[in-house]
């Protein structure tokens, strides 16, 4: 018991309610769909929320960019390394887990950048937040200058390296000059920015950046998850399409979008892959992909390497969609990606268009909302590929054009 005069007793399942409550208030509660894709018939899915067993659907918004997830060769390489090795790797890099599919990935990755080395991480995110922490805490007195855009994941990163940190502005190459020449000359600095911009759908001018690294002596680091297996003769990125990949000095990516299956990685000379393996926390202390999901992401990155079939596909499915959504006069962002921005401008109405397209009309597109985007630019984001037929998109956008009349939105000017 406490006494009248003490404070009294923290109420903690009001503290956590009333966090849920501001997300309801705001519209930004997030419901995660309940969804099993249909194996080898991507777009295709079922779902099992709100009705009485699965219910057919398309999915508009998954970022499995190629359905390499889907693919043949992919899914024999998991089954196979399944039967030959079982399930888990068995601990971490260190101590059971740095099996000879590992090392076999990270031979093709370093060889798909052109780079001396690689090394994977369990995700995106971690391979993000590990490598741009440890990287700035061996620098002594490091600045790192980064893109107001980038990734929640290369901010943490940036974050929890305690060093100084400068936020230019979103590809503005002028304010970033700005940046850096205001700065000592002798101090370690680092440029870390992305290649694509999924929410925006627009690209860093990778090539003049370099040019601003070379003249600060700056190194650069550039996350090229939304561009890996999509750009690029073999699939290296935007880096690779645009001939700039051997400037950048860490080129990050991702296997769990255009390849298809989970985890993440960095590319870079083998002395800064020693660096962040031997030092970065969240690589050393954490158990490594399975055998299983690499032999799987080893399989989709040898086949995107040869194969032009399934970027041509993607690119000519997000074109023809861009120009059926402006020729029905909807709000379609500018894009010059495979990615298709529908604005809406406000989390309600994003969500209540998602939550009509999923219930009347079998399609399944999830609203993007603060904090990925920022407040009165929620938005609906479409990811087209290969396997998107005309007919497809000829029922979303008749969709989408009897929803924006329904909720009186406002049309493409």
């Amino acid at each position: 018991m406490h006494s009248a005069d003490s404070p009294a007793p923290v109420d903690y399942s009001r503290v956590f309610s009333s966090a849920i409550d501001r997300l309801h208030a705001e519209g930004r509660y997030r419901v995660f769909i309940d969804i099993l894709r249909n194996k080898g018939m991507f777009p295709n899915a079922r779902c099992f929320a709100g009705h009485n067993g699965p219910k057919p659907i398309t999915v508009w918004c998954s970022n499995d960019y190629l359905a390499m997830g889907q693919h043949p060769k992919v899914i024999a390489a998991m089954e196979e390394a399944l039967h030959d090795v079982g399930a888990g790797s068995g601990g971490t890099r260190n101590i059971g887990g740095n099996t000879h599919y590992h090392i076999e990935l990270e031979h093709e990755l370093a060889d798909l950048h052109g780079k001396q080395g690689a090394l994977l991480f369990t995700s995106g995110y971690v391979s993000n937040e590990a490598t741009l922490s440890t990287l700035a805490k061996i620098l002594p007195g490091c600045i790192v200058y980064s893109d107001e855009l980038n990734h929640a994941s290369m901010i943490a990163g940036i974050r929890n390296s305690g060093c100084e940190k400068r936020v230019f502005r979103h590809n503005d190459l002028a304010h970033l000059e700005a940046l850096l020449a205001a700065d000592d000359p002798a101090v370690p600095k680092l440029i870390a920015f992305e290649s694509v911009y999924s929410m925006d759908a627009d690209i860093a001018p990778i090539a003049a950046i370099c040019d601003l690294a070379d003249k600060y002596n700056a190194l650069t680091y550039l996350d090229e998850v939304h561009a890996v297996g999509m750009y690029g003769p073999r699939g290296g990125g935007i880096s690779e399409r645009d001939g700039v990949a051997d400037r950048l000095t860490i080129i990050e990516g991702t296997l769990g979008k255009a390849f298809g299956v989970m985890g993440g990685y960095i590319a870079a000379d083998q002395m800064i892959i020693d660096v962040i393996r031997s030092y970065a926390p969240g690589f050393i202390f954490t158990t490594s992909l399975s055998p299983v999901l690499v032999a799987g992401a080893l399989a989709s990155v040898k086949h995107l390497k040869g194969s032009t079939g399934e970027r041509d596909g993607q690119q000519a499915a997000a074109a023809k969609l861009k120009a059926m959504m402006a020729d029905a006069g909807l709000p379609v962002m500018p894009s010059t990606t495979h990615i298709v921005p529908l604005m809406v401008g406000d989390p309600v109405k994003a969500k209540k268009i998602s939550d009509i397209l999923l219930a009347e009309y079998g399609v399944y597109v999830q609203p993007i909302n603060y904090p990925t985007v920022p407040r009165g630019t929620e938005r609906l984001r479409f990811t087209p590929g290969p396997a998107h037929d005309e007919a497809m998109m000829r029922d979303l956008v008749d969709a989408l054009v009897e929803i924006w009349g329904r909720l009186e939105l406002r049309r493409a000017a």
